[in-house]
């Protein structure tokens, strides 16, 4: 009987750990659908406020947002939204996630590098050195990994990350981190003189982006009748692939100079989608060829006081109808703040002309940071606004606090007060990637594995 008692035991456990075990693993393997796949139903429940960035439904109070897998589905108040989760909006701000037009994600590895220097003193010592260094696709993905984490927490939902080719494999590893943040993405792969590489960005297109639905590929140059070749090589190579060209112009006093618009008209690059980053040292006859041709422009207020670049005529573009919005930049802005960089968007243009009703105003800015940044992209029927049917890319800001209350003007305190820290949400996708003010990921490894690549890239630079 004592056996019989202790076998009976025995099963007994070993069923109730099988109850248990099948219980966790498909609770685990639900939030992992949930999460990975943008599966199931989510409601931001009375937010206090929904910009929606969409002129037919403006903004609306005390409503709520549905999102169904990866699309918002419905806006409005009371919405019905059985079996969904429920995430409480009241006292908080629901609108678009940010779109970061230009930046270079790997650069977190030399925040803080070279700050007294202007543009060509910055590239001399902080970036330039790297070319023929032993920088790999671990320090690719090290930088490239903190910075997805760090813009995700701040808002971004949808990044254009323009990747320094130092070698295939550092492209390896930065395109690796992209994917793995499931971040809406453009991988601006920069061709060079490696006669591997043309071949490598064609795999790349294949095998990596265009199976990926977040995914969108570029072909970033610089340039210049100096570097007329390899300028010409990417045009032809962004036209084979059907994809814009991406490009710095005219960034900094000595870039004019250098024959970039030249080497852009005799390329045939000057045509619809072209990107270009900065657009600062403008003559009004190249604005109105560049608006001419239907260029994109990525506006990057903060990085261009950084590095002493000048203001971009900004109003003057918007003036001539081109499609403008906004940049980080990368290592010449030291943070993925697009609140600051709003804020900044707005005070260059009125302290440059003492006109406080000066383009952009703050209005003007949110677009441009939204729904104007995905009309740069081609992505506007996609992402940038609340709309219904749309992916749902979208982030709730907190109001409740001390560097945002009280309530006055909540649209015009998005720009001047807002804060990385009042973003306590924030969907790509439909998949939550920051939840309830903590990022999804583990941020202490990212932080140690940047500070080791760090270290490896300033011996490196020689610093």
């Amino acid at each position: 009987m004592a056996t019989v008692s202790i076998v009976a035991k025995r099963l007994f456990v070993l069923t109730l750990a099988l109850v248990i075990g099948t219980v966790f693993l498909v609770g685990f393997g639900r939030d992992d659908v949930d999460e990975a796949a943008g599966g199931g139903r989510t409601v931001i429940r009375n937010a206090s406020m929904v910009l929606t960035m969409d002129p037919k439904l403006g903004t609306l109070e005390n409503a709520d947002v549905l999102i169904e897998g990866d699309t918002i589905t419905a806006v409005g108040p009371g919405l019905q939204a059985d079996n969904a989760r429920v995430v409480d909006g009241r006292g908080k701000i629901v609108m678009p996630g940010f779109v970061d037009l230009h930046t270079h994600l790997w650069q977190s590895l030399i925040r803080g590098c070279a700050t007294d220097q202007e543009l060509n003193g910055w590239l001399g010592g902080c970036v330039l050195p790297l070319y023929g260094s032993p920088v790999n696709g671990a320090d690719a993905y090290a930088g490239a990994r903190l910075s997805t984490l760090d813009s995700l927490s701040t808002g971004v939902t949808t990044v254009t990350d323009w990747s320094h080719t130092f070698n295939a494999d550092f492209a390896r590893g930065n395109l690796q981190a992209l994917v793995d943040s499931k971040q809406r993405f453009v991988f601006s792969y920069t061709g060079g003189k490696d006669p591997a590489i043309d071949p490598e960005i064609r795999r790349v297109k294949k095998d990596i982006i265009d199976p990926n639905p977040l995914a969108r590929l570029m072909i970033g140059t610089h340039p210049t009748t100096g570097n007329y070749e390899n300028t010409l090589a990417s045009e032809q190579l962004a036209k084979e692939l059907g994809v814009p060209l991406n490009v710095h112009l005219h960034e900094s006093k000595a870039d004019p100079a250098t024959g970039q618009m030249d080497a852009l008209r005799r390329a045939g690059a000057l045509r619809p989608g072209l990107l270009t980053n900065h657009t600062i040292q403008m003559t009004d006859a190249e604005l109105d060829e560049l608006a001419s041709h239907d260029v994109r422009v990525a506006h990057n207020p903060l990085s261009n006081m950084r590095l002493a670049s000048g203001v971009a005529r900004v109003p003057d573009m918007k003036a001539r109808n081109m499609k403008i919005g906004l940049g980080l930049d990368g290592g010449t802005n030291d943070t993925s703040d697009m609140f600051n960089n709003m804020r900044v968007a707005v005070g260059l243009q009125r302290a440059q002309s003492t006109d406080p009703a000066r383009y952009p105003t703050p209005a003007d800015v949110l677009r441009m940071a939204t729904l104007g940044g995905a009309e740069v992209l081609g992505l506007e029927k996609e992402i940038g606004s609340l709309t219904p049917g749309k992916k749902a890319d979208l982030q709730v800001i907190e109001t409740q606090a001390l560097n945002f209350a009280p309530k006055v003007d909540w649209a015009a305190q998005v720009v001047f007060n807002a804060q990385p820290a009042n973003v306590q949400w924030v969907f790509v996708n439909g998949v939550p990637l920051k939840k309830d003010g903590k990022v999804v990921g583990d941020t202490a490894r990212a932080i140690a594995d940047a500070q080791a690549a760090a270290d490896r890239v300033k011996k490196y630079l020689g610093r």
